[in-house]
């Protein structure tokens, strides 16, 4: 008797929790998304293409709440994320006239050189979009390798791009910074205030940016440190009013 094998060609494609199939069907179709199913009776069936990947949706169990985003989400490994992140932005803009950085749904921002970024979609679904070869090791609290207040700044990073948590980010890095700030070397303060303009103007809390952006031109930094600062922030311009552009 011969017996059949298994053989690696599984496909998987995520089945998420729907709250509202109106507002799914208007977020995903404003990303690009392709339906490939819709089906509300006998019970709600969503299912959507873009690339090579799928997402389908099923009915959400009752007293669900996409506010607390704890609905449930999956994975999306990739060759290199930045093209999916520019793809889904400039959708958005198109779609909505900005980027959805807050609020449901919502993409995570993405500064250059990271290695994964979230789609929060109107449910409470998070969709996490990784590069293949991310690091699988990650050191909370900062690398040990490093001291100061660059292993403060490693900890934000893995704060805001692991977790996605800006508060614990901005909160570590305005500690740090005091506790840090004199002894570290210019870039470093640099980077530590520019990721303190950058958060505070994403929580909306506005009112010490111009005491930092202040502290950070007066910083003296070549002009590879400065490249090195700009390109540290997702969105450079929040920095344009402290470090302009070199003319």
């Amino acid at each position: 008797m011969t017996e059949e094998l298994v053989r690696p060609t599984e496909t998987v494609v995520p089945l998420l929790p729907c709250v509202s199939a109106e507002e799914t069907l208007a977020f995903w179709r404003s990303l690009g998304f392709a339906v490939t199913w819709q089906q509300t009776r006998p019970y709600l069936y969503l299912a959507f293409r873009w690339s090579g990947f799928e997402l389908h949706y099923g009915g959400a169990a009752a007293g669900v709440d996409p506010a607390a985003e704890q609905t449930g989400g999956c994975l999306v490994m990739v060759d290199a994320v930045a093209p999916y992140h520019a793809a889904f932005t400039e959708a958005m803009r198109g779609a909505y006239g900005k980027v959805l950085a807050k609020g449901r749904p919502r993409i995570t921002r993405y500064r250059p050189g990271a290695s994964r970024f979230s789609v929060v979609d109107p449910s409470g679904n998070t969709i996490i979009f990784i590069r293949r070869d991310e690091p699988q090791e990650l050191e909370y609290g900062g690398s040990k390798r490093l001291v100061g207040l660059a292993r403060v700044l490693d900890n934000a990073r893995i704060l805001r791009e692991f977790k996605s948590d800006d508060r614990a980010a901005f909160r570590a890095l305005n500690s740090g910074l005091r506790r840090h700030g004199d002894a570290a070397a210019a870039v470093e303060q640099a980077l530590a205030l520019a990721a303190l303009i950058e958060l505070a103007t994403a929580l909306e809390e506005h009112e010490r940016v111009p005491d930092w952006g202040a502290r950070l031109q007066a910083i003296r930094l070549t002009a590879s440190e400065r490249d090195q600062v700009r390109e540290a922030v997702a969105d450079p311009a929040v920095l344009a009013p402290w470090l302009p552009d070199a003319g």
